[in-house]
């Protein structure tokens, strides 16, 4: 051992002089990032399966690839992993070795030997055959239609930014479907497209729809935005003309609120069936959005939609072009940090949610009925008392696939909801504080305006935020968001509804959305009364914590078989809440717990309770003009 370090020492020394004596090696010319073809087979999407072809420009040595994992608006590691298969590298016709990495399951290193330049690759996306999966890796393909997420079908390598990244893609489709896409065509043949060659991270935020069934609905030009509707039936696609004319006045309302465009044309990419994951993904210049296959000839389905695309489209400005810096990162390896998804989610919310009522997609009245349901919900969310609203956004890479089962004790992705609420009152604050010369449409203007164009990503910190709300209207801003994202209550922030000039109130009568609401969910929602949340067949999926229920023993997962002695049903329960206003004794349920029966008695007198907002005479009816068409 001490003769080979010797040795060691010898060869150093001998080194350190020959530099010495020729001076240090010039620096090694900067490498080009590659140019990557992928090529998508996708005409098996009725079989839910896709393949993918990928040529990588590589030379001898390990070459390190990446599954994207931290995908943009996921705001989680959630690439599918899960749903990759028969992959296979080869080079010159030989196939290669390769090995996952053992501390990141996103991470492939494959051999290159002497003499290659390239390496080839096959691999397989499986999409999910049920609903179950998140965002991108959610099932997503029907017998009649698929949307295609690109971050779902390539890999990478180490070494560049996505930024810096070329990628060269084509599709195959099935015959006769149509597609649309923000991703420019370059040349089409059938089936089969061939796109213009963009950058890693412009390929990833251009999904693309397609499907048997296709409508293409314009909104507006210069720049063009439209509608691209696949559905899994042409009855789906015929909606009536006044539900067009309200997503052009989407369009409309939300360039005067912005003042600017951050796009070069916008695709509402929109999704209709009952067979795919429902859910919004936000991009630049499009957003995958999908919804129940008669969501746009259903007036009820389409008033629980009717935030939906708002939203996602207010993400082309709050979320896309103004980013939090923490979620801006150089690759799809890098983990996001969620801090600031108050702003990024909850005024994208808040914004969505007014632009909905502005554009005529809600009525005033449904918009204050979703408002109320939102306040109510916070109004009995237990979890506020031990976690604060600042860890619904810090924690949501590893929680927001937790189950429904105690999710208000646990707290959901209180982010969104709740910050509809505080930027209401941020709202407020302005108008009172400018006395009604300046609202929150001011600092739209300001942070998000800007001259209109391409996409770019112009980021932000608190501090931003902070110093922005202060140009507009001079107040504690740092204290206000500070106190608001470190609350714990108790109750929901409910100071910018009563600044509004409205209050929250309960009665016996369900608003429209409430009972629509329930049915879509399927669910019997006595959690404003007794503190159940409940399935059709009796099963419990929640109970509030200090609410009569829970204090009487029930808890999620038990099954109510029995209301005071008479088999469960929704109707059931509902008139025995009715009637227990005048009974002297308790409410009686029968329950089953883990194969074992048991009868709990709830001490409750207080009849059905439903969430409104009325108004209230003493205040300035602020909410009113917010929102009214501008």
């Amino acid at each position: 051992m001490l003769f080979f370090m010797a040795r060691v020492r010898l060869l150093a020394c001998a080194m350190f002089l020959a530099l010495a004596a020729t001076g240090p090696a010039p620096a090694a010319a900067p490498v080009a990032a590659p140019t990557i073809t992928v090529s998508v087979d996708a005409t098996a999407a009725p079989r839910k399966i896709f393949h993918a072809r990928l040529s990588i420009p590589a030379s001898p040595g390990t070459l390190t690839l990446y599954y994207p994992k931290w995908i943009p608006g996921e705001h989680g590691p959630t690439g599918p992993i899960e749903a990759l298969a028969g992959l296979r590298f080869t080079a010159n016709g030989q196939l290669l070795a390769w090995g996952r990495d053992l501390l990141d399951g996103w991470t492939f290193h494959v051999e290159v030997p002497a003499g290659v330049s390239r390496v080839d690759v096959q691999l397989d996306y499986i999409s999910p055959t049920g609903r179950e999966g998140i965002y991108s890796g959610g099932q997503s393909a029907t017998a009649k239609l698929t949307i295609l997420n690109w971050n779902t079908l390539l890999l990478y390598p180490s070494g560049w930014t996505t930024e810096e990244l070329r990628y060269q893609a084509s599709l195959e489709l099935p015959a006769g479907w149509k597609f649309a896409t923000p991703l420019p065509v370059a040349s089409q043949s059938g089936a089969a497209i061939n796109f213009q060659v963009a950058s890693l991270t412009t390929l990833v935020d251009s999904p693309v729809v397609a499907g048997e069934y296709f409508r293409i609905v314009p909104l507006a030009e210069n720049p063009r935005q439209e509608l691209d509707i696949a559905a899994d039936s042409p009855a789906a696609l015929e909606a009536p003309q006044d539900v067009f004319d309200a997503y052009k006045n989407l369009t409309d309302q939300a360039f005067k609120l912005f003042g600017a465009r951050h796009f070069r044309d916008y695709h509402f990419l929109y999704s209709l069936s009952d067979q795919v994951a429902h859910f919004g993904l936000e991009h630049h210049e499009s957003n995958d959005s999908r919804t129940g296959e008669r969501t746009l000839v259903d007036p009820e389905l389409r008033l629980l939609a009717a935030g939906l695309l708002p939203h996602e489209y207010v993400h082309s400005w709050n979320g896309k072009y103004r980013r939090p810096q923490d979620l801006t990162t150089p690759d799809y390896e890098k983990p996001l940090e969620t801090d600031l998804l108050w702003v990024y989610e909850g005024l994208t919310s808040y914004l969505g949610d007014v632009l909905s009522a502005r554009s005529g997609l809600r009525t005033p009245e449904q918009f204050r009925d979703a408002l109320a349901l939102i306040a109510a919900q916070l109004d009995h969310r237990p979890g506020r008392s031990w976690r604060n609203l600042a860890d619904t956004a810090n924690g949501v890479p590893a929680l927001q696939d937790a189950p429904q089962e105690w999710e208000s004790w646990r707290r959901d992705l209180d982010y969104y909801d709740e910050d509809v609420l505080n930027w209401l009152w941020a709202d407020t604050i302005i108008r009172r504080e400018t006395k009604g010369k300046k609202s929150l449409d001011d600092f739209c203007r300001f942070f998000h305006g800007g001259a209109s164009g391409p996409p770019e990503v112009k980021t932000y910190g608190f501090e931003d935020v902070v110093n922005g709300l202060n140009q507009v209207a001079p107040y504690d801003w740092r204290g206000f968001w500070t106190e608001r994202l470190a609350s714990h209550g108790p109750g929901a922030p409910l100071g910018g509804i009563e600044e509004s000039g409205w209050k929250l109130v309960y009665d016996e009568t369900a608003s429209e959305l409430y009972r629509i609401q329930e049915r879509d969910r399927q669910l019997i929602d006595a959690t404003n009364s007794v503190g159940l949340l409940l399935n059709q067949e009796g099963r419990v999926v929640d109970t509030i914590e200090g609410m009569t229920a829970a204090q009487a023993g029930v808890g999620p997962g038990m099954t109510v078989v029995a209301v005071n002695g008479r088999r469960f049903s929704g109707e059931v329960l509902r008139d025995a809440l009715k009637a227990g206003k005048s009974a002297s004794g308790p409410l009686e349920l029968l329950v089953e717990n883990t194969g074992y029966y048991k009868t709990y008695a709830l001490d409750y007198h207080g009849g059905e309770r439903y969430p409104h907002l009325v108004r209230a005479e003493s205040k300035a009816d602020m909410l009113s003009d917010i929102l009214r068409p501008r």
